[in-house]
């Protein structure tokens, strides 16, 4: 399917509003997996033409994806990538570990940004940040389009070499995210020391459910199941 390349801007209206010269493209992958890290990329990309067929990762096939990501990391300004783990998941609850994952990201840049485009409608990020969200910014944004690329290669690497002990599910093939493989071995053999134990799908596993974990609502918000897919996916 056809679709228009990605722009600076609103890279170029942050700079008229607000002053910022250095200006970082956001983008997430891993939200809904069932194992793995959720990961993010910070990357500036200053207003020069992107590499032909930029785009959301997740419209390019997995050859062209890779391809594009070793252009981009030396075509990009400057990239760092942070990482929430299994762990601080289950502890910190999504909105946060993402948080904590981008200002590891952020605060890895060789400069600071003065503003972030963030992709979706949440700003997860927050002060002290100046933050833009911009829904679908994956696909209409050269700087958030090019972070959502270098993510999901990244993590994509991380996840099939940490498949290398776990063979049965499959992660260089799903990247942790649920797939008939993955639910099949997560019923045999249950969760790796990979998986996310406070996620929904435990509950569709009654032998292994005394493994999942359970946070307090100290504040009374109620648990975070956004982007969660149970076993009947």
């Amino acid at each position: 399917m056809p679709y228009e390349p990605p722009t600076h801007t609103v890279e170029r209206s942050l700079r008229a509003t607000t002053g910022a010269k250095i200006i970082a493209g956001v983008d997430e992958v891993g939200r809904g997996a069932w194992a793995g890290p959720v990961t993010v990329c910070a990357a500036i990309t200053g207003l020069r033409r992107p590499p032909a067929g930029l785009t959301d990762s997740k419209l390019l096939t997995v050859k062209r994806r890779t391809e594009l990501a070793v252009e981009l990391r030396t075509w990009v300004t400057s990239y760092a990538l942070g990482h929430a783990s299994p762990e601080e998941i289950d502890a910190l609850g999504m909105t946060a570990a993402l948080r904590l994952a981008a200002v590891r990201a952020l605060e890895t840049l060789p400069v600071r940004p003065e503003a972030v485009i963030l992709d979706g409608k949440h700003d997860y990020l927050g002060a002290p940040w100046r933050v833009r969200t911009v829904i679908k910014g994956d696909q209409s944004c050269v700087a958030v389009a090019a972070a959502s690329v270098l993510a999901k290669v990244q993590r994509d690497k991380m996840m099939a070499e940490l498949g290398v002990d776990h063979a049965d599910f499959g992660f260089a093939d799903n990247a942790g995210y649920p797939s008939p493989v993955h639910k099949a071995a997560l019923e045999e053999r249950g969760p790796t020391p990979h998986h996310r134990l406070s996620w929904a799908y435990l509950d569709a596993l009654p032998q292994w459910r005394h493994l999942k974990k359970v946070r307090s609502w100290v504040d009374g918000s109620a648990p975070e199941i956004e982007g969660q897919l149970g076993f009947d996916f």
